[in-house]
């Protein structure tokens, strides 16, 4: 290690012993999450993962000065965001909710022009930087081509990225985004998520966002804050969060495993039996998937001698499936196929046992 020390992105967002929730009746107060002391820094990521009804929407409009917190403090840039004056507050901070745009007919650039209210005199006039500005947010997220198009016609990927762009014109110091990915596809969901670790690595942006994609938060963010039910929030690397066992504990549910080698969470449903295979690469990765999924445990030693047995059999890149019991030999010539004939045996077998190598 070298003696030269690196410096820590500055802190633009903290928390000090944040206590969020709402006050009903009476005055009478319905505490969501408390406790939360948490510094979000420039060029950082970070995901608020957390099961339903453990108030991540709520901590986000609280840091976003849309809710007043029950107590505590939330500082932006060393200042309360609850005492910022609106026009300051838009100027440092963000945020896209998952609600939908009242588009009225406009187009994608006009949406973008929004988020340059926070800068332009009472008349709403755009200067020439202004225009500037917009069109570098355009072309940031990926949606110059559709400038003209109206936000109606979009796609909801195409809206999340307008929705992007309009936040960009902001020219903020934070993100806060609710949800960013709830209605696209994977591949989009990836790309949106690619974007935003752009901009904090490379435009110094500090993001925040909330989701229920475990897989992609734990690929892409640099934090996570972490919100279970009735606790704690906790904070630290995606890595560090699974291997203290946070991640699982968060979302500790029956029939559902979290798996900490495959960093996701898997079914656990009702055991059949034993199976022992024999085979390797990709097509024995995807058996074993296959037979989990059908609830059948894998036996790790291929050495006793038991049934029933799969041998994966590949010739000329086509692959087979021999299955082997007592009194029986079937090929199968697809996973659904081969789970279908496990099921069709009178009673699989839950002793060890050895595949048949061809």
């Amino acid at each position: 290690m070298s003696g030269r020390q690196e410096r820590m992105p500055s802190p633009v967002l903290t928390t000090e012993d944040l206590a969020v929730g709402y006050r009903g009746p009476r005055g009478r107060r319905r505490i969501v999450a408390a406790a939360i002391s948490e510094t979000l820094r420039s060029g950082e990521l970070v995901c608020l993962l957390g099961p339903n009804g453990a108030g991540k929407s709520t901590l986000l409009r609280t840091l976003a000065g849309m809710q007043r917190p029950l107590s505590g403090q939330v500082r932006l840039l060393g200042e309360s965001v609850h005492t910022l004056a609106p026009k300051i507050l838009a100027q440092r901070l963000s945020v896209v909710l998952t609600e939908r745009v009242d588009d009225s007919g406009m187009t994608v650039e006009a949406l973008t022009a929004l988020g340059r209210y926070p800068y332009t005199p009472w008349s709403g006039r755009l200067t020439a930087e202004d225009d500037r500005i917009v069109r570098w947010a355009l072309r940031t997220v990926g949606v110059l081509d559709l400038a003209s198009r109206p936000v109606a016609e979009l796609s909801d990927g195409e809206r999340q990225k307008a929705l992007l762009a309009r936040a960009l014109a902001q020219e903020p110091a934070v993100l806060i985004l609710d949800e960013p990915t709830a209605f696209l596809d994977l591949p989009r969901r990836a790309l949106i998520m690619d974007m935003l670790r752009r901009l904090t690595r490379d435009m110094g942006y500090a993001v925040l966002l909330s989701s229920h994609d475990l897989d992609l938060a734990l690929r892409c963010a640099d934090r996570i804050w972490l919100l279970p039910l009735q606790g704690t929030l906790c904070a630290g690397a995606p890595e560090d969060l699974v291997l203290n066992g946070a991640v699982q504990a968060a979302f500790q549910s029956e029939g559902v495993v979290f798996d900490p080698y495959a960093g996701s969470f898997r079914l656990t449903p009702r055991a059949r039996g034993r199976v022992a295979v024999r085979g390797e690469g990709l097509v024995r990765v995807w058996t074993e998937r296959a037979l989990e999924r059908a609830g059948y445990g894998i036996e790790p030693d291929s050495s006793a001698s038991c049934t029933p047995q799969v041998t994966i059999v590949t010739e000329t890149g086509q692959s087979r499936w021999r299955i082997q019991a007592t009194d029986q030999d079937q090929e199968c010539h697809t996973l659904y196929e081969m789970i279908a004939c496990l099921q069709a045996l009178d009673s699989p077998s839950e002793r060890c046992g050895q595949a048949v190598e061809t």
